[in-house]
């Protein structure tokens, strides 16, 4: 058994004491956050252990631009027009019809923009005006775990695993054969790029770490009332990232043949143990939110079929971690495509047909602009019934590799996040 988890509470300020002396002699420009996120440290290993009283559930929220969000406001409306998700929208607004705000939920985001932190509410997204997983996320683990919690979530848009991300054991990126001949080809400083390369690698990672952290050691600073005697206690992990990945041929080659992104599933298995080293969580439950955009691949259109074989081996190599036995009970995968509205894309992909016939009549007929935006919205009057026309105008915010900037796909993935982490935190007894 560890030092950590033999102290008892009125030991902790003893061993404070001692420490901070320590670390005031030998770094007193920092001491003051080392102490913090020791005080953390000391209450997470014992909190729990003398009094009835819990510690604050603590998870972490990380990935790329699908995890800061890109549902517009907006389109949390398009929740209330489905059967399937009229309770989750009841939760996600309050008696006025506004956006709930949590009072028993707080977050602290780290972004592109620096950190917004407080109640958790809309706005936590790419944009002030933006939701992503994190909303429904709250509000249901909230409702799970019947008690108040603290979302950390850190995410950047355009952001790899195999360098961006890269976690410090699965050692230095590799430049592929053909990545090196196409730089060659092009004129490049291939020892310049190198350099690079090694200068961007596990950049983000190590942000998001630092920010972990430090937020850990000034939970005070974000969640009001806090008791320290009670502690927080970090509970669990979720993954949600892949697009630039996923579409990135030069790093993988042969992406569209089985075990094409076997590369992916190491690092992201790499990036597990890192994560729960680096955080001293050595079974920190975590969820990878696989890629989901489209939908299920076996419902692909005849369009889609041309990249079906690269979505579906990139889904599958996301997913391998978690059969792997190593993460047996504290790793869990969830299909994201289950959430894709597939009468979202019916229309989407109608109203793109009728934007071509517009097209091309205007080329036929020498249309001006303003002409051709008459002919496509009479196009489109004949085509969609006025509740399909809403449906488009409210439940669509953004492109497809964004799931569509869609309230309703985001919120119900955040559930899904919700659950999942929630039976795995339940399963390890946290």
């Amino acid at each position: 058994m560890s030092d950590l988890t033999l102290l008892t509470r009125n030991s902790i300020s003893d061993k404070l004491a001692i420490v901070k002396e320590r670390l005031v002699k030998s770094r007193p420009s920092i001491w003051g956050r080392e102490i913090r996120f020791l005080s953390f440290v000391l209450l997470w290993g014992i909190s729990g252990g003398v009094s009835d009283a819990k510690p604050l559930k603590v998870f972490v929220l990380a990935g790329q631009s699908n995890m800061q969000g890109h549902a517009r406001v907006s389109t949390i409306e398009h929740l209330g027009m489905s059967n399937e998700t009229t309770s989750l929208h009841a939760k996600m607004i309050d008696e006025s019809g506004d956006p709930r705000v949590l009072d028993d939920v707080w977050i602290s985001y780290l972004s592109r923009d620096g950190e917004k932190s407080g109640p958790l509410t809309t706005g936590f997204g790419a944009d002030e005006d933006k939701i992503g997983p994190e909303l429904t996320f709250g509000i249901t683990i909230r409702e799970i775990l019947d008690e108040p919690v603290l979302l950390i979530k850190t995410a950047w848009g355009g952001k790899s695993l195999h360098t961006d991300f890269r976690p410090p054991s699965a050692g230095p990126y590799q430049y592929q054969s053909g990545e090196l001949e196409r730089l060659a080809k092009r004129g490049e400083d291939i020892d310049q790029r190198r350099a690079e390369k090694v200068e961007a690698t596990g950049h983000y990672y190590r942000l998001m770490i630092d920010h972990i952290r430090e937020v850990l050691g000034r939970v005070d600073e974000i969640v009001p009332d806090f008791d320290p005697e009670t502690g927080a206690e970090l509970a669990g992990f979720v993954w949600f990232q892949g697009w630039n990945d996923m579409v990135d041929s030069g790093v993988y080659p042969d992406r569209g043949q089985p075990g094409g992104y076997n590369a992916y599933s190491e690092n992201l298995a790499h990036f597990i143990r890192d994560v729960r080293r680096d955080l001293n969580r050595p079974k920190l439950p975590f969820v990878i939110g696989l890629m989901g955009v489209n939908g299920p691949t076996a419902e692909y259109t005849a369009a889609e079929q041309r990249y079906r074989a690269v979505h579906q081996n990139f889904r599958d190599a996301m997913a391998a971690p978690a059969a792997n036995p190593e993460f047996e009970r504290n790793v869990i995968a969830v299909l994201t495509e289950t959430y894709w509205d597939l009468e979202l894309k019916e229309l989407i992909a109608r109203d793109e047909r009728l934007r071509r016939e517009s097209r091309a009549a205007q080329k036929e007929r020498g249309l001006d602009g303003r002409a051709a935006a008459t002919l496509l919205e009479e196009l489109r009057a004949a085509e969609f019934s006025a509740a399909e026309r809403e449906l488009l105008s409210i439940g669509v915010s953004n492109q497809a590799y964004h799931y569509l900037g869609s309230a309703k796909i985001l919120g119900q993935i955040g559930e899904a996040f919700a659950e999942a982490i929630g039976e795995l935190v339940k399963q390890n007894d946290i």
